[in-house]
C-alpha cells in the first residue's frame, strides 16, 4: 500500500499531462501561466515551516502567487508576489521546485486553467508593513499541515514530497 501511495502523485501528474495533451490536440487553449513563492524557514530543532496566505476572494489557503511580469524573470516575479502579499523577502531559487494546476474563477463566472511554477523562497525578513497587509491571513505551517490546508491536490503532493522539502534545507 505504501508503495502505491509513493507513486500516486506521479501517476496523477501523468494523467493530467495526458489530458492536457489531448485537450491541446483537440484545439483547446493551453493553460495560463502563473508563478508562486514557497516561503520557508527553519525553526528551532531544525524543522522546516512554510507560509500560506489566505486568498482575498475565497479565503482558501494558498501560496503567494501572481502573473508573470514583462521584463522580469519568473523567480523574481515570485519573490515580488511574496513581498506584496505577505511582506516576505529572502533568497529566491532560480529554478522552480515544480508546478501545480488549478482552475481560476474569472469575473465572468467562467474558469480558466492555470499552471503555476513554484519557486522556493528562503525567508530572511518579514516586514510589518507591506502592500496587501490586512487583506490576507498569514500563517506558518509544517509542510504536512500546509498540504492538508491547500485545495489543489498537486500542490499538496508537492508539499508532501520529501525530496522537495529536503531541497529547501
Amino acid at each position: 500500500m505504501a508503495i502505491a501511495d509513493t507513486y500516486a502523485p506521479r501517476l496523477s501528474q501523468r494523467i493530467s499531462h495526458a489530458l492536457e495533451a489531448a485537450r491541446l490536440w483537440l484545439g483547446g487553449k493551453p493553460p495560463a501561466i502563473q508563478v508562486a513563492a514557497l516561503p520557508w524557514r527553519r525553526v528551532p530543532g531544525g524543522r522546516v515551516e512554510v507560509l500560506l496566505a489566505t486568498s482575498r476572494d475565497t479565503g482558501r489557503w494558498v501560496l503567494p502567487k501572481g502573473w508573470p511580469k514583462k521584463g522580469q524573470s519568473l523567480s523574481a516575479t515570485a519573490a515580488e508576489e511574496a513581498w506584496e502579499e505577505a511582506g516576505l523577502s529572502g533568497r529566491i531559487a532560480a529554478k522552480a521546485l515544480g508546478t501545480f494546476d488549478y482552475r481560476k474563477r474569472l469575473n465572468s463566472g467562467l474558469h480558466r486553467r492555470v499552471r503555476v511554477s513554484v519557486f522556493a523562497l528562503a525567508v530572511t525578513e518579514a516586514a510589518d508593513v507591506f502592500p496587501e497587509k490586512g487583506e490576507r491571513t498569514l500563517q506558518w505551517f509544517s509542510p504536512e499541515e500546509a498540504a492538508r490546508r491547500v485545495h489543489e491536490p498537486q500542490l499538496a503532493a508537492l508539499l508532501r514530497n520529501p525530496a522537495v522539502i529536503k531541497s529547501l534545507i
